[in-house]
């Protein structure tokens, strides 16, 4: 073995008793998190709260994730389904298998629900978490390493990807091949720099920073596929997610020309999150000592939060004046009938 070149681990997962912990799945998991994590921070510096990406990450990922596998099953469905083959194994996504397309469709579903139950608007939550996006899948590449899948074609260059593992059909594949997950997760390292420096840079806004993100992703996707061997659909001599790749990168560009045209800047913090807004509102009351905002909204009656009798309002010194008024006229009039 020439230390040049990568190895491959003996096995991508470890039992700890009768329970299976997964290298795949440990590299998904990480990824969420650290685009969470990221994505939270950016959400905080445009002015929303520090909960709001985690609280529609609860609906964006599991539908990611459905939708990521779904993808996988229709567009690869020769491995599951046909003779010989056993349709249950499109349900075991321990053994690899997402689509990044049709997890960032599905998911983007699961995101517009959660942001409309917190009345965000999407395309402001999704520019927040596009470079978080683009590390989750350079992290999620390595579990492609740990399962020895999606590699490149046959290479002798030094940091070819060793590959020793046994085909379920039992054919046994050993050589040295192009690292593809590796590849693209520099790529998305890189796209997820990119990203976050054009945001600072050009102040992108109304869904810019996640069209960037894709039209930058989508040109390294497509080499990678190029050099990948595995076996896909191809319609005019290119695999289906070239052509995806292609169709989303001209959507992408054709999104940030128009809207940067249609809708310069970014979103006003004040309208990407209510729920934000109100909080830093009642803070500032109270550390000005007034009532907190939620107490003094307009229309409040007495035990609703509104103005009390004798709390020093202009109210009840007007009140005040029109009874001082009003009893000066009854004097009067007591005057006038006493004489």
């Amino acid at each position: 073995m020439d230390l040049a070149y990568i190895p491959s681990p003996s096995r991508g997962v470890l039992y700890l008793g009768p329970i299976p912990l997964r290298a795949y799945a440990f590299c998904i998991i990480i990824g969420v998190v650290v685009a969470v994590w990221l994505g939270s921070r950016r959400w905080v510096a445009r002015g929303g709260g520090k909960h709001t990406v985690g609280d529609i990450a609860v609906w964006a990922v599991p539908f990611g994730l459905v939708g990521g596998r779904l993808y996988h099953v229709i567009t690869d469905n020769q491995l599951y389904f046909g003779e010989g083959k056993h349709p249950i194994d499109a349900l075991k996504i321990w053994q690899g298998g997402l689509g990044i397309w049709g997890a960032v469709a599905l998911g983007a579903v699961g995101a517009w629900i959660g942001a409309r139950r917190r009345g965000v608007p999407l395309p402001a939550w999704a520019d927040a978490v596009a470079p978080g996006l683009a590390l989750a899948q350079a992290i999620g590449r390595w579990g492609n390493w740990f399962n020895q899948e999606l590699y490149g074609k046959p290479t002798t260059l030094p940091w070819g990807l060793e590959i020793d593992k046994t085909l379920p059909n039992g054919e046994v594949v050993t050589g040295t091949y192009h690292p593809t997950f590796l590849y693209e997760s520099l790529w998305c390292v890189l796209v997820a720099v990119l990203v976050i420096w054009a945001d600072k840079r050009f102040t992108l806004g109304h869904g810019r920073a996640f069209a960037l993100y894709v039209a930058l992703y989508t040109p390294g996707r497509f080499w990678t596929e190029w050099l990948r061997i595995d076996e896909a659909h191809r319609f005019f001599g290119l695999r289906l997610n070239d052509w995806t790749a292609i169709a989303l990168f001209i959507g992408a560009v054709v999104y940030l020309v128009i809207s940067a045209r249609l809708r310069p800047g970014r979103e006003d913090p004040d309208e990407i999150d209510p729920a934000a807004t109100l909080e830093r509102a009642e803070a500032a009351a109270r550390e000005a000592g007034a009532e907190p905002v939620a107490d003094a909204a307009p229309g409040k009656g007495k035990g609703e939060g509104g103005p009390k009798d004798g709390d020093g309002t202009a109210e009840d010194a007007a009140d005040s004046e029109d009874s001082a008024d009003d009893k000066g006229v009854k004097s009067a009039k007591d005057s006038e009938k006493s004489s």
